[in-house]
């Protein structure tokens, strides 16, 4: 009997079949990149003046290494951090503040425009309690420029920025972004880091 040859499988296009997996298998992949807080740096200002803020119109907020939250010198749980912050930005304790729906207490900030909420954190801070304490402090801002959009306009300004980044809104662009700068004139975002 004579023994027969096995046949050979044809590898030559093996090389092709692989390089063309590789190619597909980078162009379909996507990669996930992490982006960090959306945060607005003021302009540089060339002033050589002093800036005088009264003590009464910063809201201190520390976060220490144990992730404690300590707010204006009182332990603080994360839960009541955003109503501590709301009463004291909303405060108009000068009276110049028509708008604002605070306890007009003088020992509390004088108007939104003069309001500063100081955040500072140790460097054991754990990110997650760093982050949720960012976001408490930006829904502060949030809640009292929402209340304020319903007031004057009777739409949420979340809603009316929506409309304003969406390309298929058939309104005016233009008139909602002056609505959009009347509400941040009014509660300007100033949240100050400390190092």
């Amino acid at each position: 009997m004579a023994k027969r040859a096995a046949p050979e499988v044809n590898a030559g296009s093996m090389a092709d079949i692989a390089f063309l997996l590789l190619i597909f298998f980078l162009v379909t992949t996507t990669i996930e990149t992490d982006s960090g807080i959306n945060r607005k740096l003021p302009p540089m200002e060339e002033s050589d003046e002093d800036v005088i803020i009264k003590q009464k119109n910063i809201f201190t907020v520390l976060l220490n290494g144990k992730d404690q939250l300590l707010v204006e010198d009182e332990i603080m749980e994360l839960k009541d951090l955003r109503k501590a912050a709301v009463e004291f930005l909303d405060n108009g304790g000068d009276r110049s503040c028509d708008y604002c729906k605070g306890k007009k207490d003088p020992a509390s900030s004088d108007n939104p425009d003069k309001a500063i909420i100081s955040l500072k954190n140790e460097r054991e801070t754990s990110y997650k309690m760093y982050i949720a304490v960012q976001n408490e402090l930006v829904a502060a801002y949030n809640e009292l420029r929402d209340d304020r959009a319903q007031a004057l306009y009777g739409n949420s300004f979340s809603d009316m920025e929506a409309n304003y980044k969406d390309v298929n809104w058939p309104g005016n662009k233009e008139k909602l972004k002056e609505k959009i700068d009347q509400i941040k004139l009014d509660y300007p975002q100033k949240l100050s880091e400390v190092q």
